[in-house]
């Protein structure tokens, strides 16, 4: 679902991406509360109330992603779907250097590898560009961002949402009705279609999340990681495909660089977890009487 987004924002045109990324805190807040009545999961509201930190990295959270999803749909409605899915191609390398500068990780030498080939990725696009990329850049570090707050936070994935589309709640109604009464907003001027596909932004963010999280108590978390590749691949292919987009030579190699890196990347990740494995079912690791060998390697 995640992969197949740029084929739904082009429908909503011709509304702008901030009358998009408006309607889509909105009713992504609506679907998200229908779900939590209908589970009655709703007894987290009040103990989080009375915890300040967490509801400022909450709200730090949610200006975080709410940059991400703007520029994402100005990216892939302004004709650069290839450029974005590389943002998210990018963005495992980005959560490694945030381990490194923010939480002062050490990487193996694979890690390292990976980084500096991400880097020379980063040199190579910059030349077939003519600039850096700076839309990968952000998505990728905004959404490298958000990931490293949703970690402090220790939220569940229904709930988290919730907390941060209602902080954006307020800001977005105000922004919608601030074009309304201008006589700019798309929502009431185009039919109802277009107004059921403004609307239907909330399921299109909310369900995707939804099944990621019922995934990810189901699969192993090297599994998960693997398939949060195919997104960005099916971004990139349509972007190539479908909208047909230009790829010169050193997009190319700018690309095949970062594949190589994140090839190197998942091949240590895979190696580290099943040594990691091993060692938990050596002899002598349940009852503590020796060490887990390489646990912490997985940090990061």
């Amino acid at each position: 679902m995640w992969g197949v987004f740029p084929l739904y924002f082009p429908l909503l045109e011709p509304a702008g991406a901030l009358e998009i990324l408006a309607h889509r805190m909105i009713w992504s807040l609506a679907v998200v509360a229908v779900i939590l009545l209908g589970l009655r999961r709703w007894q987290w509201i009040p103990e989080l109330l009375r915890q300040p930190r967490r509801l400022a990295l909450l709200a730090l959270a949610a200006t975080v992603i709410s940059v991400n999803w703007g520029m994402y749909i100005w990216g892939v409605n302004s004709g650069h779907v290839v450029e974005t899915s590389l943002g998210y191609f990018i963005n495992p390398l980005v959560t490694i250097a945030l381990g490194v500068v923010v939480l002062r990780e050490r990487l193996r030498p694979a890690q390292w590898a990976a980084v500096g080939i991400g880097l020379a990725a980063v040199i190579v696009l910059t030349v077939g560009y003519g600039r850096p990329p700076w839309l990968s850049l952000a998505l990728a570090f905004s959404f490298g961002t958000y990931g490293f707050i949703k970690k402090k936070v220790n939220m569940g994935g229904l709930e988290s949402l919730a907390a941060e589309t209602s902080i954006q709640f307020l800001p977005a109604l105000g922004f919608v009705l601030l074009l309304s009464a201008r006589g700019e907003d798309t929502f009431t001027a185009h039919g109802p279609g277009h107004a059921a596909l403004l609307a239907a932004a909330g399921l299109i963010t909310a369900v995707p999340l939804i099944c990621f999280g019922a995934a990810a108590i189901r699969i192993p978390l090297s599994t998960i990681g693997l398939l949060q590749y195919l997104a960005p691949v099916f971004q990139f292919l349509l972007g190539l495909v479908y909208f047909h987009e230009s790829m010169p030579p050193a997009r190319w190699a700018g690309f095949g660089l970062v594949w190589a890196a994140l090839v190197i990347l998942t091949a240590d990740a895979l190696r580290t977890a099943r040594r990691t494995r091993t060692a938990l079912r050596a002899p002598g690791i349940v009852d503590g009487s020796a060490p887990v060998v390489g646990a912490g390697a997985t940090e990061g």
